[in-house]
């Protein structure tokens, strides 16, 4: 395998770089097939929802097996090592105190005229939460996302995976999910799993909002039940830029692109760009050697191949703004003084600064959620936090001489919009 790199600059734009930036954020056969289960779904409730998961992950379920038992969650916990208890125990701690300090806190502030003004944030009540657990069984998102609904409150908590072939669902991920404080766990995954929590059934009643990431065709689920639930964001197949001087250590570059390229659905996206033309050799060079010894080789491979891409830059500026078009899930910036660099960027879901901050300590332990933005919609949509768990609501108390200050302005704009109904509410009050 070789492995070319690219220059750039937009004075001379290469269109295999623009190629590599205008990745889709949804795959449109995904949407296709997506769109046929919610349907059917959406119409037959439980029976399709089990025709489906025979169908995709080859399980013969009946309604009652849907929900995974007090049972399977206490042998789950006697299961799982001790080591990984500890780990997972240290993730949920620190996902919690990053959760609970960025909480927004309910305001108030005063009108003109002695007034009140402000807004209150409440819980969602129901929530459903999709968790991977395909090629890899993603037991870190469930601390990325049940971890923050209740922080923020939310009292019932449903948690979906698919499970083997045998129905079972791997006994990390209810571990972590009993942990984080799921209320209901659910043994159904994919577009399935989606339609079932947008719909309801008779089985399972409907959530309000699904977070999550997902494949290609759970994020086509997600986006085409919009409006009878509530979403998060755009959660896709993993990418990463990296942006790289010389004193960037090629060999953690290249670890770091890989990390991103072994998720195993083949539409990850890696992209390194450096102002330094030995780094960008070093690290192909890198890339070729350490693919070999990843378990995951042959999904790495697929990436190489099809969605890496090293560009080289003439300075910095040229290079954070080629960051920028293709905003990256993940941005590494592995420059001399990288925090200096953070006002430059416009769109990435989270920055990583520095040799000692890989992508990997967000993904399991660093506090922030690693459900972030993908297919280059961090340039709209935000990572997962802990107010996506919850509701804003804002409120007014006007007094009588807050209203008297504001009626000829009410009635101005009464009169513009045609709307004759609005101003009388508020003039009315004076003559009564």
């Amino acid at each position: 395998m070789e492995i070319k790199v690219i220059k750039w600059s937009p004075e001379k734009p290469s269109n295999i770089v623009l190629s590599f930036l205008k990745r889709p954020a949804f795959d449109p056969s995904a949407e296709t097939a997506a769109r046929t289960v919610l349907e059917d779904i959406r119409l037959n409730g439980d029976a399709a929802v089990i025709k489906h998961v025979r169908q995709f992950d080859g399980v013969a379920l009946k309604p009652g097996d849907f929900r995974v038992t007090v049972r399977e969650i206490a042998e789950a916990r006697e299961t799982v090592d001790p080591q990984f208890r500890i780990a997972a125990r240290e993730t949920h701690k620190r996902v919690s105190t990053f959760a609970r300090n960025g909480m927004k806190k309910d305001w108030k502030m005063f009108s003109p005229k002695g007034g009140e003004l402000g807004e209150q944030f409440v819980p969602f009540d129901r929530v459903g939460v999709y968790i991977p657990g395909g090629a890899a069984p993603l037991v870190s998102t469930v601390f990325m996302t049940v971890t923050l609904a209740k922080v923020a409150g939310v009292p019932e908590i449903v948690a979906c995976t698919p499970s083997d072939a045998k129905g079972g669902v791997n006994p990390y991920i209810l571990f972590a999910l009993e942990l984080a404080g799921a209320t209901e766990i659910y043994r159904v995954g994919g577009i399935q799993s989606i339609g079932m929590m947008a719909y309801g059934t008779r089985t399972v009643p409907k959530v309000q909002k699904i977070v999550g990431p997902g494949g290609a065709y759970v994020t086509a689920a997600k986006k085409l039940v919009y409006g009878e639930v509530a979403l998060d964001l755009v959660a896709g197949p993993s990418e990463i830029a990296i942006l790289a001087d010389e004193t960037a250590p090629p060999a953690c570059v290249a670890a770091d692109l890989l990390a991103q390229a072994e998720h195993g659905t083949g539409q990850e996206k890696a992209l390194l760009v450096t102002n330094s033309p030995q780094v960008a050799t070093q690290v192909a060079n890198e890339l070729i050697r350490q693919a070999e010894t990843l378990s995951r080789k042959q999904a790495v491979t697929k990436v190489l191949e099809r969605g890496l891409l090293i560009v080289n830059v003439n300075t910095l500026d040229e290079g954070i703004e080629l960051c920028n078009q293709f905003g990256p899930e993940h941005l590494e910036i592995m420059v001399r003084e990288p925090r200096s660099w953070l006002r430059k960027v416009r769109s990435a879901g989270a920055v990583f600064f520095g040799t000692w901050t890989p992508e990997s300590v967000g993904d399991f332990v660093a506090g922030p959620s690693h459900v972030l933005p993908t297919g280059g919609t961090s340039c709209m949509f935000s990572g997962l936090t802990v107010d996506d768990f919850r509701r804003r609501t804002s409120f007014m108390a006007f007094t009588r001489a807050d209203l008297q200050e504001t009626l000829s302005v009410i009635e101005a704009f009464g009169r513009v919009e045609g709307l004759d109904g609005h101003a009388r509410a508020a003039r009315l009050r004076f003559e009564v």
